[in-house]
């Protein structure tokens, strides 16, 4: 590994993902005082953090958690809720090319929708396998010291916030800010609306199977999308 091409993608990297990982601060804050209302401990509440690093997995599962729902639909809930990152991976896989397995390993895990849409298009651009390595992993354990250290802070003050705080509004803003540069064709923003009408349509269905089926037909439209714009206008962007 050349090190100076390291640091260099390191330095980038982080440079061009800070500015995106203020949107991390309401969305982990609310993460943890979730889990801690949901009735985990300290010790649990960080497991989970640490473990599943998904925090709409996180927040999408504690409901069925709380409600005792069956073990297949609690994993089945997080496995839709992080299918997304089946394709994120696919998409920037070619960016690691040369690298060790285990370096993989570790990146795959490290994986979030804001150094994805960060820092995927530069990654994919460049020949330099180190500087590559550099410039996503840089953000990527940035963002993940974040998020554990804001989850504790919201986990450790689950009891002291004020009700009246809209955390809650404030993480669905974040997650809006995340998901704003990934609507960049017309297969993604297809996307984005049809699941969104199918979550707000399906949400008083129990067991958050709302939200499920909302991401499978988001995926859905979006592959119909994308074959649609491949068979006709296939390199057609938004304006």
């Amino acid at each position: 590994m050349s090190n100076d091409s390291f640091h260099q993608g390191a330095k980038e990297g982080f440079v061009r993902f800070l500015p995106l990982s203020i949107g991390l601060i309401p969305w982990a804050l609310v993460t943890g005082v979730a889990m801690r209302s949901a009735g985990f401990s300290v010790l649990e509440a960080m497991g989970m953090n640490v473990i599943v690093f998904a925090g709409t997995a996180q927040l999408g599962t504690l409901p069925l958690i709380v409600v005792g729902a069956p073990m297949w639909l609690i994993l089945v809930t997080a496995l839709a809720l992080n299918l997304r990152f089946v394709i994120f991976s696919a998409a920037i896989a070619p960016a690691f090319e040369g690298v060790p397995w285990w370096q993989r390993i570790f990146s795959g895990y490290l994986l979030t929708d804001g150094v994805f849409a960060a820092c995927s298009p530069r990654m994919l651009t460049s020949n330099d396998k180190d500087w590559r390595l550099g410039y996503y992993l840089a953000p990527s354990l940035w963002s993940w010291v974040l998020w554990q250290v804001l989850a504790l802070v919201g986990v450790l003050g689950a009891t002291a916030l004020p009700t009246t705080w809209s955390l809650e509004f404030m993480a669905s803003i974040a997650l809006m800010v995340l998901l704003v540069p990934f609507v960049v064709s017309r297969p993604m923003l297809a996307a984005a609306i049809t699941a969104g009408t199918i979550a707000v349509a399906l949400a008083s269905l129990p067991l958050r199977l709302g939200l499920i089926a909302a991401i499978f037909a988001g995926i859905g439209a979006g592959f119909a999308a994308e074959r649609w714009t491949q068979s006709t206008l296939p390199k057609e962007r938004i304006e």
